[in-house]
């Protein structure tokens, strides 16, 4: 894969010099970039601000998800080709997750600019709002409540840990509330979507150097969330004996272990990658657990006997399990697949992954999709430690443009159909 001119590279590295201060925490590395905050404020500026350095229209959906269009969607109902990603971020999360796709995107519009291309559709480019979910809990929440796979009044009562609900936050923002759910205006607007990513392993890494920069994503594993609560009795931590004790800290452990037991079991991956303690004091025995569980694998009956068993073991202990979100196997669209590999050549690897992502929403809601992963020689997300070499970055910019030109030269109809019915 060759790489853009210089000044294509040029204005991608000044933007991206842009975003490395933006939310970074200087002790780690890392980035917390959460929904509704100052640091989601700023970055929501900035991409308004790249969309009017470009001339782009922008605009914001019921959830409050961005795009900038070159062309105007509502005169091509369906035609629309839209690429970019998310901004936010876990906690201590990596500078490549998300941003690597709307950077890329923008610059894509500069090197199809630079070729003096002129798009027969409208070109659009998205910042989806809440892609990690880590405030509220719900991943990909911007494309959910736009598709109706999350429902608004669910949303609206999402809460952080600091009991602040969604709700809260929108007013706080300085938006109402009520205003959030499924937008088909929108939806209505877009053809495809080709959503560029950082590799989140390191499938391409053992793969041939040469020709493994980019891949193109087929599928997205089934995955879910769950919240077990756990009870326990509060009581001091040095009068009480071990014997009196009901801690809901050991309850919660069993559970950590048993989440791991059971992914072996079944070939799936389960995480606890978060955990609360009520009444929180160091010198202070639990009164209530609360575990959030991750689990995702290949095989969707793999996943769900994972957490059946799981369920199982959280009500030996008097505990509740209720699932927070569910994604099953997420196909992306065979048709538009076949396209990319056409355009960029059956060298490009294609890949599975474990993550999800506003593409697999997209797909789910009826949306031709597809996705470009680009290397991690460190196979490490969602960390500091996340990394993609700088001419990587480049080819995925190339591979992108080369795609976008293809989709974006006829007037007619993505490969399988013209946007959700």
């Amino acid at each position: 894969m060759g790489l853009p001119s210089a000044a294509v590279i040029g204005e991608f590295d000044r933007m991206w010099d842009d975003l490395h201060p933006v939310g970074r925490v200087a002790s780690t590395g890392g980035y917390r970039r959460f929904a509704l905050t100052g640091e989601d404020h700023t970055l929501h500026e900035w991409f308004a601000e790249q969309s009017v350095r470009r001339g782009l229209d922008l605009t914001s959906d019921r959830m409050g998800n961005q795009w900038a269009w070159w062309g105007n969607p509502d005169e091509a109902p369906g035609q629309g080709v839209v690429i970019g990603s998310h901004l936010d971020s876990v906690p201590d999360g990596g500078a490549y997750d998300g941003p690597l796709g709307v950077v890329s995107a923008f610059a894509v519009i500069d090197a199809l600019r630079e070729q003096g291309f002129a798009p027969d559709r409208p070109l659009g480019v998205v910042n989806f709002v809440d892609e990690e979910g880590a405030r509220f809990g719900v991943a990909c929440a911007g494309s959910r409540v736009i598709t109706g796979a999350l429902d608004a009044d669910r949303a609206r009562g999402l809460a952080d840990v600091d009991g602040v609900t969604m709700a809260e936050a929108l007013r706080a923002a300085g938006r109402d509330p009520h205003e959030i759910g499924r937008d088909d205006e929108t939806l209505r607007r877009v053809g495809c979507f080709v959503e560029l990513h950082v590799e989140q392993g390191r499938a391409l890494a053992d793969l041939d150097p040469e020709t493994s920069a980019v891949a193109i994503g087929t599928n997205i594993w089934p995955h879910g969330r769950w919240r077990i609560d756990l009870p326990g009795m509060a009581n001091h931590a040095g009068t009480t004996r071990l014997e009196d004790r009901q801690d809901a800290t050991l309850l919660a452990a069993e559970l950590v272990l048993a989440a791991r037991a059971e992914a072996q079991r079944h070939a799936t991956v389960a995480t606890v990658g978060k955990l609360r303690l009520e009444p929180g004091g160091v010198n202070a025995i639990a009164s209530h657990a609360t575990v959030w569980l991750d689990s995702r694998g290949p095989v969707e009956a793999d996943v769900r006997a994972t957490v059946a068993a799981l369920s199982d073991e959280t009500a030996q202990r008097g505990g509740t399990i209720v699932e927070e979100s569910w994604t099953p196997t997420t196909a992306f669209d065979a048709g538009l697949v076949s396209q990319l590999r056409q355009v960029l050549g059956d060298e490009v690897p294609l890949l599975g992954t474990g993550a999800g992502h506003d593409a697999g929403i997209l797909a789910t809601a009826g949306v031709p999709t597809a996705m470009l992963f680009v290397r991690n020689p460190t196979g490490v997300s969602h960390s500091p430690e996340e990394f993609a070499e700088q001419d990587d970055c480049h080819r995925g910019v190339a591979a992108l443009t080369k795609v976008v030109q293809d989709l974006a030269a006829g007037a007619g109809s993505s490969p399988d159909q013209a946007g959700p019915s």
